[in-house]
């Protein structure tokens, strides 16, 4: 669980020097601030989305509208548009939005995982103020034919299941995977936003509580499928192809400030989204060369259904539908010049379609009003770097980069980064960093209508950073029985024209260049690992931050009640941890994380318990027995989420569940001694 991500599946197949590798990694690792995601995290709860592995794991916040809704990320007290994220080198972030939907993303499907944070994020793509998450698919290890099916159960009439088919010869492999979720997710919750008054026999008021209500309008049904199909050809290139299909229907979750019943109103989300991603690799001792081609294509709708008055049946008031297809295509080049020197060149080329509809009854009488969009925008990216390692101690790199959106550019977008061995005691490595790093207008903000801004600027950003990391002993528990690694990082950045949407006098929001952000503040992690003996086995994984994200405005617009004032929904101080006990066939797994209060108004006031969410700490727990026979493995897993009960808000009026249980059983047969 707790051990760095090894070596990617092709290089382990394509190149076999030890030496080598591990040089070539040194260099491209050199004062990159990157967080690899373990696979056994990955592969903890097939009921998991990789909002809960990112909250659970790092420092990320993740900002989730509720169980089965939107869940966004925000890296460094940045926003969720500030958050780049790619699939197979394609990015996944909305053209029209800007941002991800975590929730939406199982981490059963994801095979490699990495956060980049603050200037690592120049390597992987443009506009991660913040930084970037990669997401990745990769060959399976096995020849032959393989089957793992998982079927869980869970409270709320939640069903998640999961199957895999793998197969593989000596050149190719295979993997189908397929997941589904359900739940009513009517979980019961104490609505502390309503009273109910309590009074006498002469109707004189004698009291008050909080009522006991369900959550509602909260159900929802996921769909997913991941097809992977890898050729080796066996002198050095390797083709690929990866498909995934989302089909998801999602109620929208009533506020618990809302007074009207759930069958005289309703919101409903459904969207169907189809990913396609063909990749060539040819890699040589010194030379790697990758071309990708993909196509995105998203169908989203949103209805709303109120009511009409007069006893008359629900009428759909709000239906907005857009269509997203995106073409994408890739190349680039890695040359390693002896074991000191990394030269990479990257081309990136997305061409959006984006088309955006929203219909409105705004008269009693049913009158209609119609409103989008239809725009197109290429989106071009050029990428060179270097890095230098003359000494085993030290290194030095540079990243540039240079993005073209519509008909207008970025200026260069540089990064810099050096490293040094302190100590090779201890393994004590220093590592700085710093980045100029642009994000420009997403369609929705130039284009939607009504608000939209088409002289919106891009909003620019430096960022900063910090660090020191160490390791004493052996985390992986081959050559010592206890391992330990460090890791500390300070970091500032300044986010100028950053982009919000506000209220404007004519009744609707539009998006406007706020004057200057300021973001600072300090991440700590740490791992350890021990051999206990006899069987036992430990592991335990740690993170804490303190995220300052302050809003310095327009220092001349002294009215402006937020100069000055934390950014709504980031949290000061979090923290999170985990524990892995394991003794032959068990383990026992304990999750716990916090999160501070967070203000809710951008001007921190917080008057009739409005404008704050209460800080709350969150543990789950899990036993799993895994069975072992001639013919196949079996594993039981039992969960229980919320183990205290803890009644908290995300998101204000937002009902979160409680304590909740889970019951999983996994089925692998063997074939031919697999």
């Amino acid at each position: 669980m707790f051990l760095p991500l090894a070596v990617p599946a092709q290089e382990r197949t394509l190149r076999t020097d030890p030496v080598t590798v591990r040089a070539q990694r040194a260099l491209r690792d050199i004062g990159a601030q990157k967080t690899p995601l373990d696979t056994t995290v990955l592969r903890e709860n097939i009921a998991r989305s990789l909002a809960d592995v990112l909250s659970q794991s790092t420092s990320v916040f993740i900002k989730s509208y509720g169980r089965g809704s939107l869940a966004t990320a925000s890296v460094r007290g940045t926003a969720p548009s500030h958050t780049q994220v790619t699939w197979n080198g394609m990015k996944l972030n909305s053209p029209m939005l800007g941002m991800v939907d975590f929730s939406l993303i199982p981490s059963y499907l994801i095979d490699d995982a990495g956060l980049y944070l603050g200037a690592s994020s120049v390597g992987v793509t443009g506009g991660g103020l913040g930084g970037a998450v990669f997401l990745g698919t990769r060959p399976v290890q096995e020849e032959g034919f393989g089957l793992r099916y998982i079927q869980g159960i869970g409270s709320f009439d939640t069903y998640d299941e999961f199957l895999r088919l793998t197969g593989g010869g000596r050149k190719w492999r295979t993997s189908t995977r397929l997941y589904w979720a359900s739940s009513d997710n009517d979980f019961k919750y104490t609505n502390y936003r309503k009273k109910v008054y309590e009074t006498d026999g002469q109707g004189q008021i004698t009291g008050f509580h909080y009522p006991v209500e369900r959550n509602r309008n909260g159900e929802y049904r996921d769909f997913h499928v991941v097809q992977d199909l890898f050729y080796d050809t066996g002198n050095g290139s390797r083709w690929g192809l990866s498909v995934w299909y989302l089909a998801s229907r999602r109620g929208i979750p009533m506020l618990n400030v809302d007074y009207k019943t759930d069958n005289r109103s309703r919101n409903r989300q459904d969207e169907r989204t189809l990913r396609a991603v063909a990749t060539w690799d040819r890699l040589r001792e010194k030379l790697k060369l990758s071309a990708r081609a993909g196509y995105t294509y998203t169908d989203m709708r949103y209805r709303y259904w109120g009511d009409p008055g007069g006893g008359e049946p629900l009428v759909e008031m709000i239906r907005s539908q857009s269509y997203v297809n995106t073409v994408y295509g890739e190349f680039s080049a890695d040359y390693y010049l002896g074991k000191k020197w990394l030269f990479t060149g990257k081309i990136t080329a997305a061409q959006h379609f984006v088309r955006s509809s929203d219909r409105t009854v705004n008269t009693p009488a049913g009158g209609q009003a119609a409103v989008g969009y239809d725009e197109a925008r290429l989106e071009l990216s050029g990428f060179a770097g270097v890095k230098y390692r003359p000494t085993e101690r030290f290194g030095v790199g540079l990243d540039l980069r240079e993005e073209l959106w519509g008909r207008r550019t970025t200026p260069l977008i540089p990064a810099l980064f050096a490293d040094f061995l302190l100590s090779r005691k201890g393994n004590v490595m220093l590592k700085a960093s710093a980045a100029r790093n642009y994000r420009y207008p997403t369609l929705n903000d130039l284009y939607f209508m009504p608000g939209g801004n088409d002289s919106l600027r891009s909003e620019r950003g430096w960022t900063y950073d910090a660090g020191v990391e160490f390791t004493v002993g052996d985390l992986r528990l081959e050559r010592h029985r206890v391992g330990f690694r460090g890791e500390a990082t300070v970091y500032n950045s300044w986010i100028d024209d950053w982009i919000a949407w506000l209220p404007t006098f004519k009744g609707f929001w539009s998006p406007v260049n706020v004057r200057k952000v300021h973001a600072y503040g300090l991440e700590a992690k740490a791992r350890l690992a021990a051999d206990l003996g006899r069987g036992w086995r430990l592991g335990i994984d740690g993170n804490f931050a303190v995220t300052h994200s302050v809003n310095h405005g327009d220092p001349q617009n002294w009215a402006d009640e937020s100069i000055g004032k934390q950014l709504v929904y980031i949290p000061v101080y979090s923290a999170a941890a985990a524990g892995r006990l394991t003794w032959r066939s068990w383990t026992l797994l304990y999750r716990w994380n916090y999160y501070s209060e967070r203000y809710t108004t951008s001007s921190n006031e917080t008057t009739a318990r409005l404008g704050v969410l209460a800080p709350y700490f969150m543990n789950d727990v899990s036993l799993e027995k895994r069975f072992s026979f001639r013919w196949a493995e079996l594993s039981v897993k039992a969960t229980v989420d919320n183990l205290f009960d803890e009644e908290y808000e995300s998101v204000l009026s937002r009902p979160m569940a409680g304590r909740s249980y889970g019951f999983f059983i996994g089925f692998s047969p063997r074939w031919g001694g697999r």
